[in-house]
């Protein structure tokens, strides 16, 4: 018997040391890879069976999204999905990428796909932004130049 409560305490000393990390305090909500309850595009805050459009009724937006760009994370501001954050637009809709509680840290949106789109600088202080149009229908995905795969996320653009 005193073996096992040896064992279990063991157990939980080295459980609650891995969940310590390296000191960092996430500030936004994120979903594992592939997206977790919405599918592979859903999850987060307002995600859904729809992929995480529009906060769950899979209706795209046509003017414009704001995604919030934070400290690790890509953050929808229209659903609250996170990393992967995911906005769906028409045709001729503008996404704007603004950094928020950021502070020194750079951080850049980065197309990694085909279709691409026009890549940001990399660039840092709160209340910066970054704009882009999307013509053409097509999944874009990006990341964030300094953090890679870290902070992700796409643009669904349809007609």
């Amino acid at each position: 018997m005193r073996g096992m409560r040896r064992l279990v305490q063991a157990i939980v000393i080295t459980a609650l040391a891995a969940g310590c990390g390296s000191g960092s305090t996430p500030t936004a909500p994120t979903t594992a890879a592939g997206g977790g309850a919405g599918g592979p595009y859903g999850g987060g805050t307002g995600g859904g069976t729809d992929g995480g459009m529009n906060g769950g009724t899979g209706t795209p937006v046509s003017g414009s999204v704001t995604i919030t760009v934070g400290n690790d994370f890509f953050r929808s501001d229209r659903n609250g999905s996170a990393n992967t954050a995911v906005d769906t637009v028409h045709a001729g809709g503008t996404v704007t990428w603004k950094w928020n509680n950021t502070a020194s840290v750079s951080h850049s949106v980065q197309s990694v796909s085909s279709p691409a789109f026009t890549s940001s600088v990399i660039q840092s202080g709160d209340g910066s932004t970054y704009q882009q149009t999307f013509t053409a229908p097509g999944t874009y995905r990006y990341n964030c130049a300094v953090h890679g795969d870290l902070m992700t996320g796409i643009v669904v653009v349809t007609q």
